[in-house]
């Protein structure tokens, strides 16, 4: 099981091995920490992406899959994107969220990278509510068989802190 660490910081300013996009299907860049991620690690993580596209996934990245491409312009070595589900009180989006974290951590583990950030996937506009979203993640990574050892969730202000560090206490894991 990975170290795991919480802070309230920029994404895009971490010094780890990879981070990890809350990216749309289309992979092509969009607001939020996908914006800001493209935006500060520059054209060479959008050409990456649209190769992948061409390549791969001609109809986009499927919700809960990871791809990773060079991180630019960024302190990381790779950005590893997952597409986060979009919440719904009609059906539960937990197992797609959960697969998101494992998925990005196997890709991590692939790559040999010891340590990982990841945002609070699908908390923005894709509308899942901290506390639930916090409670999916913390699960997945505290369960998740990898060679990364540190996963450190940087968190976009102290609502969603408080809602991940409760999340870590309720599993026993204090962050």
């Amino acid at each position: 099981m990975p170290q795991l660490s919480l802070i309230t910081a920029d994404i895009t300013r971490q010094e780890v091995d990879a981070v990890v996009n809350a990216a749309n299907s289309t992979l092509l860049g969009g607001g939020g920490v996908d914006g800001a991620i493209h935006r500060a690690g520059g054209p060479a993580i959008l050409e990456e992406c649209k190769q992948i596209r061409a390549e791969r996934y001609p109809d986009g990245l499927p919700t809960g899959q990871a791809v990773a491409t060079t991180a630019g312009h960024l302190p990381a070595r790779w950005i590893i994107h997952t597409v986060g589900p979009v919440y719904s009180q009609h059906e539960d989006p937990s197992e797609l969220l959960a697969s998101c974290h494992a998925e990005a951590l196997r890709i991590a583990g692939e790559l040999g990278a010891r340590g990982v950030a990841f945002p609070a996937i699908s908390t923005g506009v894709y509308g899942y509510p901290l506390d639930e979203a916090a409670a999916v993640a913390v699960r997945a990574v505290s369960s998740a068989t990898t060679s990364v050892r540190e996963v450190r969730f940087v968190l976009f202000n102290d609502k969603a802190y408080r809602a991940f560090l409760r999340a870590a206490q309720r599993l026993g894991n204090g962050a």
